[in-house]
């Protein structure tokens, strides 16, 4: 897939963040191996119709082994600089609320995917490249796959690196009706740690 480049829409990132590799490349995220969604729109409709993100909201999940949806959680970033470590802090204090970690397995199981609700195109920036290196990281912390990123723009949704997207589900779209075997679990009791640098807006 061919890669266009747009500055980021919020604060650029900063000459020693960039240099301490809190970014990742388009390229590295192609090469990183992170697995296909079987049905991508399913997903990102699933999100969009739990969480209703507005821009600079985030929503981290987790799929089981047959992509099905375990658990997941939504939160804003505040107006800061764009950091990976900083977005990897906070999706792994997310992470830890919602479902136990797998670090005793020897090999993944479940698999962790990112939906970011932006301005701007679908075109990656280096915002988009700091919660890549941010969820690569947390998935490694917490025992998980590194899934998916996905923008959700005015435009529609992108799966980067893999070519994948549609019109809708949209920022400004409706959210679509649950469908009944879509329902979720309810999410283990696990508490949570809760991040100077992003504030949560909802965990369903």
């Amino acid at each position: 897939m061919t890669f266009g480049f747009a500055p980021s829409s919020a604060a650029s990132l900063s000459t020693s963040a960039t240099s301490a590799n809190r970014v990742l490349e388009p390229a590295e995220w192609a090469a990183a191996g992170i697995p296909l969604l079987r049905n991508p729109r399913e997903i990102v409709s699933g999100l969009h119709t739990r969480h209703r993100p507005r821009p600079e909201t985030a929503v981290v999940a987790v799929l089981d082994p047959d992509d099905r949806l375990r658990a997941s959680a939504s939160f804003t970033r505040r107006q800061a600089q764009a950091d990976g470590w900083m977005f990897r802090n906070a999706l792994l204090a997310q992470l830890r609320r919602v479902i136990p970690h797998d670090l005793r397995r020897r090999t993944p199981v479940r698999t962790a995917v990112l939906l970011y609700c932006r301005e701007g195109d679908a075109r990656w920036t280096e915002e988009d490249g700091a919660w890549m290196w941010g969820l690569r990281d947390a998935c490694t912390l917490h025992g998980l796959r590194c899934g998916a990123y996905i923008t959700l723009t005015r435009d529609g949704w992108q799966v980067l690196g893999d070519g994948r997207g549609g019109r809708r589900p949209s920022v400004d779209s409706t959210p679509e009706p649950f469908a009944t075997s879509e329902a979720l679990p309810p999410p283990p009791r696990t508490g949570g740690v809760s991040s100077d640098v992003l504030r949560r807006v909802a965990a369903r």
